[in-house]
């Protein structure tokens, strides 16, 4: 099964390099959202190793429910990475030639789930450099602007790196070597700022989103999102990780997460059994 689906623009490139994410409406039809939510279901159904529900203290209605690393052993996510437009629609917004998937992510806030997702950003959790890095991010249900992740507009150019959090105590990551301030590409690792004290101080994006439309974001802009206010609607989304031409294995001084490397070694480019090239497809002579 495959499926052109929405054409990304020139002017949605234009957006995404300025702003560090956008939303494409109707970037993915029916048929598509329903492969994913069965996949989803199955997901739910037969949790991994890395599954958790957190809460945000006893008065939580709901729960917070993540997984991720499943697509091997899940269909639906396989014909959903290989064969639907996602790999073409961030090649472009990447300004990249190729594609490389590199995981998903579950994301589940039942319905008045408190916990707030942290703001962080998503690139200094992976051992991955380069500036063509980016997540789709798939919503399952209809998500009112107050319960979508939101983005601090440009933040990806900001030549900063922040220590990534973790998402149940809103800590930091460990560092492997407490007495080293720890560094990338010569730019000192920063604590992530207080945005919610300063909201005045950044431009914040954030969206009503129906099944069907898709954020993607760049790996280094912040992000971080409400609980689910909703009583009766869960927040559903499959959050997927891609990597284009110029991304290539690097170190952190903490534990990676996820912790799969692919047998990669430092500089080398993403594409490998682990982390298949899904754009362009292969082609069978």
């Amino acid at each position: 099964m495959s499926s052109p689906n929405r054409t990304v623009s020139t002017s949605d490139i234009s957006q995404y390099q300025r702003d560090g994410a956008i939303c494409i409406r109707g970037a993915f039809d029916k048929e598509w959202v329903d492969v994913v939510t069965a996949g989803v279901e199955r997901n739910v159904r037969e949790p991994s190793a890395y599954a958790g529900t957190v809460k945000s203290g006893d008065a939580d209605a709901g729960g917070f429910f993540d997984d991720y690393c499943n697509w091997r052993r899940i269909p639906e996510f396989v014909n959903y990475i290989n064969d639907s437009p996602a790999g073409r629609q961030v090649a472009a917004l990447m300004m990249s030639q190729t594609a490389v998937f590199y995981h998903e992510h579950l994301l589940i806030k039942e319905p008045g789930a408190l916990k707030k997702t942290p703001w962080h950003h998503d690139q200094p959790y992976y051992p991955i450099n380069g500036r063509q890095v980016c997540s789709i991010w798939m919503p399952l249900d209809s998500v009112a602007a107050e319960t979508c992740v939101q983005f601090v507009r440009g933040s990806h150019n900001w030549g900063r790196w922040f220590v990534p959090r973790k998402f149940a105590t809103e800590s930091n990551y460990a560092l492997s070597n407490p007495d080293v301030i720890p560094m990338n590409e010569g730019i000192a690792y920063e604590d992530v700022p207080c945005i919610d004290e300063h909201p005045n101080d950044y431009e914040i994006l954030n969206w009503n989103l129906e099944p069907g439309d898709c954020i993607v974001f760049h790996m280094l802009a912040l992000h971080g999102a409400a609980g689910n206010a909703s009583l009766s609607r869960s927040r559903r989304v499959l959050a997927t990780r891609w990597c284009g031409d110029d991304a290539r294995f690097a170190g952190r001084d903490w534990e990676i997460s996820p912790t799969i490397t692919g047998g990669l070694e430092l500089g080398d480019p993403i594409a490998c059994d682990a982390f298949p090239l899904v754009w362009p497809p292969a082609t069978h002579e």
